[in-house]
């Protein structure tokens, strides 16, 4: 209810987007207790929330000045309460402002540019091998070096004409690339080969490679996280999408001699003929199938993409033009299969794909693209300058007791010089030793050149990134003045459900006293008592029987204990009082005492017996309380109201009013 009740109240008052006039053409238009509010502010506020976009008319400019005072007042009396201190507030506005700060903390050009690649990968599936030589991300040059050479002269091996996907086997250092037992089980190699794969199937570094390299050629090696990898490019082709298939498995026995195979080849040609000459392919599913898990339901496959599937199963799907179309037999590891196409979703227009594309964006590691844009753009707009002399100094200081933890900035005590500036911000040596105390944990130990040169680069981004943030407001107009709309509308809805809406509720006995005060405000129309009797799986004779027993004066509960036994319930009985409108069936009663013929629907007969009209009548508490409620805080409002325009001084400024055109 909160963040709703937030939101219309968002939309109603606050919108401060766009600055028309400059200072001196832009006269104050409202002064709420010493708080100027300007021609262009009110200006833009009114029109945001024109929503129908009607023509300024004196008559609702001076309805929604009025509202607006009415606005300005809650958030001083707020203010005046100190609202705007207490700590829920002060993390509640800082939630909001940090999600409203986002679209400002990035790169838009470079953010763009990745989308539209981004969707451009999307429609092209890709089936790649790789060879790895791993190397750590933090590993020393040397490592890095010794992994590089070691890369290329497997490279230079397969250029000179060595099959790769042997080279792999025999030099991959990905353990998927050869046979290996786990568990008791083996696993066969895959020798190199990754199948097919679409964007953000891998990490960046790989794919862009991959998406780089022409079918049929080797990458020059690619650096990922993992460390070097050799990438050949064995197809490229368009996107499959998602589809959802139906098959028939035939597997082929694990101790199988030739004639063996090519009797489930004939087996499996026989049933692509009668698949094809129109016989229905679940049922064949149904006879045929190995695969028992889907054989029950027709063959149907769960949707999938061509990354969940194994390449030759993938390339057979994929030239199935139309739905209903059907595979000729093929065979893979898994056995012979005859495929049907079921369902298919196409990739779409990068519209239809941007929003999930930016959701994506967000998790992958190419939003370090952006974040290393964005940097350097600040770097270059606040003229910022390092002295990495002065972080060299940290080698000689920071010991191997900061990887259990325990290193103190008491160890840095001497060292005061300045780090690098940002704007006119100095960060200095102490500065970083005071980051160190608080970022150390316990990890392994690794050459402290290294840890420093790391955490030296991981603070450097952190402190450009906040002083950014911290100048979001001065550089960006709109974003104040979103920030302050998310503000005002926290303290306008914390101190209205101090005053209003929970009060409303609470204050049972304002509630009663105001009902009492205007009871001839929620009447009762014309209504009648009626009951309606429904009979279950029982004959018209039953029917007959209770309405003469009615008809004689028996009561209900007699009637019901008449019919009724513990094991069976024949007749049931509701009596209530229906105003016109609440029921169907006593709408199209005509309306005085006495019983009404039965209905007979779904083995059920019912009647109704009006027992007395009632006419216009005061409404209970109980049977108003909603509306009773709703008018009472409409009233607590309208007093509140009244004592702020009382306790704070308020002037419209008519004549700029009335510029306004």
């Amino acid at each position: 209810m909160k963040k709703s009740v937030f939101g219309v109240i968002a939309v109603m008052f606050f919108s401060l987007l766009s600055v028309g006039f400059a200072q001196d053409k832009d006269p104050v238009i409202l002064t709420v207790a010493g708080e100027n509010i300007t021609r262009s502010e009110f200006l833009n506020v009114y029109q945001k929330n024109n929503v129908n976009g009607e023509v300024i008319d004196r008559k609702s400019l001076e309805e929604y000045m009025e509202l607006y005072i009415n606005f300005r007042l809650k958030v001083k009396e707020a203010e005046a309460n100190g609202l705007d201190t207490v700590k829920s507030f002060i993390d509640e506005l800082a939630g909001y402002r940090k999600q409203l700060a986002q679209p400002y903390m990035i790169d838009e050009d470079v953010n763009r540019s990745l989308l539209k690649e981004a969707y451009d990968r999307k429609l092209i599936d890709i089936r790649a091998s790789h060879i790895l030589v791993r190397v750590d991300r933090n590993s020393s040059p040397e490592d890095t070096l010794a992994a590089y050479k070691k890369v290329m002269t497997l490279r230079k091996r397969i250029t000179k004409g060595e099959d790769f996907a042997k080279v792999a086997e025999e030099a991959s250092e990905d353990l998927s690339a050869r046979d290996r037992t786990a568990d008791g089980r083996t696993f066969k190699g895959n020798r190199g080969d990754l199948g097919y794969f679409t964007v953000f199937d891998m990490v960046y570094p790989f794919e862009t490679g991959a998406y780089n390299t022409p079918v049929g050629e080797v990458s020059m090696p690619v650096r990922s996280d993992f460390g070097y990898h050799l990438i050949y490019v064995t197809d490229r082709k368009p996107a499959l999408g998602r589809v959802q298939v139906a098959h028939i498995l035939l597997r082929i026995p694990a101790d199988a001699k030739a004639a063996d195979s090519a009797a489930v080849a004939q087996k499996a040609q026989e049933v692509y003929q009668k698949a094809i000459s129109g016989d229905d392919f679940a049922k064949l599913a149904e006879q045929y199938s190995d695969d028992k898990s889907t054989s029950t339901k027709g063959g149907i496959l769960p949707w999938f993409g061509a990354n969940k599937m194994i390449p030759d199963f993938i390339k057979e799907i994929s030239a199935l033009k139309n739905l209903n179309d059907i595979t000729k037999p093929f065979v893979t590891s898994f056995g012979w299969h005859v495929v049907k196409l079921v369902d298919r979703k196409e990739i779409g227009s990068y519209d239809e794909n941007v929003a999930e594309l930016k959701q994506s964006l967000t998790r992958n590691d190419r939003a370090k693209k952006s974040e290393e844009a964005l940097l350097n753009r600040i770097k270059k707009e606040y003229k910022f300058t390092e002295n990495l002399k002065a972080r060299n100094d940290f080698y000689k200081v920071v010991t191997d007791s900061v990887f259990s933890g325990k290193w103190e900035v008491k160890e840095a005590a001497g060292l005061n010089k300045t780090m690098f500036t940002i704007g006119r911000r100095s960060i200095t040596q102490q500065d970083f030793a005071g980051y160190i105390n608080v970022s150390q944990r316990k990890r392994n130990p690794e050459s402290i050149t290294k840890f420093v040169n790391e955490l030296y680069s991981v603070f450097v981004k952190e402190t450009l990134l906040a002083f950014e943030d911290s100048q979001l407001e001065s550089k960006y107009p709109e974003f104040k003045a979103l920030v302050k709309e998310y503000r005002d509308g926290i303290l306008l809805f914390e101190l209205t459900d101090q005053k209003i809406w929970s009060k409303a509720v609470k204050d049972t006995a304002g509630l009663a006293e105001f009902h009492a005060a205007n009871r001839d405000k929620y009447m009762w129309g014309d209504r009648v008592d009626a009951t309606i009797y429904t009979f279950t799986g029982s004959g018209k004779e039953f029917v007959d029987a209770a309405k003469k027993a009615l008809g004689s004066g028996i009561s209900d509960n007699e009637l019901l204990e008449q019919y009724n036994t513990d094991s069976e319930v024949v007749l049931t009985t509701d009596r209530r009082k229906y105003a016109r409108g609440e029921s169907e069936m006593i709408d199209a009663l005509e309306w005085k005492p006495g019983l009404n013929p039965e209905v007979v629907e779904d083995n059920k007969v019912t009647f109704v017996r009006i027992n007395k009209l009632i006419g216009p009548e005061q409404k209970k508490l109980d049977e108003a309380r909603g509306l009773i409620t709703a008018d009472y805080q409409n009233y607590l409002e309208q007093q509140w109201i009244a004592e702020l325009r009382a306790k704070y001084p308020y002037k419209v400024n008519t004549e700029v009013l009335s510029t306004i055109k």
